[in-house]
């Protein structure tokens, strides 16, 4: 996976997002304090959100050019996207929410491939036995896995995870944490990972990028970059 990011401009209310970097590995943080830009870096990337400046381009394919005016529209980017609260839909059952995402994505394949698909990602989050289940009497760790489910079905060439353990205990966030560990090494799906928690990223990822107020403070190894960044507290 490579995911460049170039002349990336994009004015907020105390600062100005500027980023240009190139991304390469399995699983990398974007880590820094709350409101430092990081969810507005996965908005770009994502194509939820459109900058005065900016280039993005992901294995080699142009998503965002504001030069040329190349915007290529988020349905169409093959991102998985998994937000804080993880958007799910309460009026379905877990199967509708899994089997959206494959609609919503345009996942390509025979009838057969996807249920192969649904079968090897829900085995692999511990979720094949809550498919008939409301999204209301989920837990917050089971809620998170069907989020993260839904995003993977959708065959994306990318997976974006917005603090997707916020909002659990710690008991939860080990559980969850778990779960990512077997995404990442099982299916292989390249993750950009956004997280002010130091335990999250020294688990999971493989490399760092530091970010506040809007500018990149460094890229490095996890155990390296979170050391060189004491003052950037969870």
């Amino acid at each position: 996976m490579k995911l460049v990011l170039r002349g990336i401009r994009c004015p907020l209310p105390q600062f100005t997002l500027a980023l240009d970097l190139e991304i390469t590995r399995g699983v990398t943080a974007l880590f820094g304090p709350s409101g430092a830009g990081k969810t507005t870096a996965l908005d770009l990337i994502a194509g939820l959100r459109r900058a005065p400046s900016a280039y993005i381009e992901l294995d080699g394919r142009v998503l965002t050019d504001t030069s040329q005016g190349v915007e290529v529209p988020a349905r169409d980017r093959h991102i998985g996207y998994v937000p804080q609260d993880g958007a799910l839909f309460p009026h379905l059952s877990v199967r509708g929410n899994l089997l959206y995402g494959t609609k919503l994505y345009g996942t390509k394949g025979r009838a057969g491939d996807l249920e192969e698909m649904q079968d090897r990602v829900t085995g692999v989050l511990d979720i094949g036995h809550l498919l008939d289940r409301r999204i209301a009497g989920l837990s917050g760790g089971e809620k998170q896995r069907v989020a993260l489910a839904r995003a993977l079905l959708s065959s994306p060439r990318l997976l974006l995870l917005d603090e997707p353990l916020a909002a659990l205990d710690d008991e939860l966030k080990e559980r969850v944490l778990t779960y990512l560990k077997r995404v990442r090494d099982e299916l292989e799906v390249p993750m950009l990972y956004v997280s002010h928690s130091r335990s999250e990223v020294m688990e999971l990822c493989e490399e760092v990028l530091v970010l506040d107020r809007g500018v990149l403070l460094g890229t490095g190894a996890p155990r390296a970059m979170l050391a060189r960044e004491p003052s950037l507290s969870c």
